[in-house]
């Protein structure tokens, strides 16, 4: 499932890095390392799977390069992504409230691929003691389409993440 929910923070996390928020997804498999700045930490708080179409069912797509018709299924699926920003106290409050601006705006916009943002909230900054960090909570609220291809036996390949365009 390359696509699937296995990847969903690091998508996000990689998202809000290329809009200038240093982010990473929270407890990432290797070491972590040490930020000197602010740092966003993606979080996954809520995942809600409900259905898209008719037993799932979304429609069929021909497959170029099989030359072949695809049978479509789905979910769609709202996540509710933890983006914390924590930052070393010596500096104040001031870089925090920088980076929840810049976050804001990214959050504001189209959003990851496949992702479309329906809201966004943040809490005030308090001093986390276990990590000796300032902490400003942060959330994006979002709604996917996973889906799945089926072959022409009725076996599914893959799950991918589709977003809804809305204009």
């Amino acid at each position: 499932m390359s696509g699937g929910l296995e990847r969903i923070r690091e998508r996000m996390a990689e998202y809000l890095s290329g809009c200038g928020v240093a982010a990473t997804a929270a407890w990432p498999a290797q070491e972590r390392l040490r930020q000197e700045g602010v740092v966003a930490a993606v979080t996954l708080r809520g995942c809600q799977a409900g259905p898209a179409g008719f037993q799932s069912y979304l429609g069929e797509r021909y497959n170029q390069e099989t030359q072949q018709w695809e049978e479509l299924y789905g979910r769609k699926v709202h996540l509710t992504f933890g983006l914390d920003l924590y930052a070393p106290p010596g500096g104040g409050e001031a870089p925090l409230q920088a980076a929840l601006d810049t976050m804001a705006q990214a959050c504001a916009g189209a959003g990851p691929e496949g992702f479309h943002l329906e809201e966004f909230s943040s809490g005030e900054t308090v001093y986390d003691s276990g990590g000796r960090l300032l902490r400003k909570p942060a959330q994006a609220v979002c709604t996917v389409y996973l889906y799945a291809v089926t072959q022409p036996d009725g076996a599914f390949l893959d799950f991918e993440i589709r977003g809804e365009r809305t204009t």
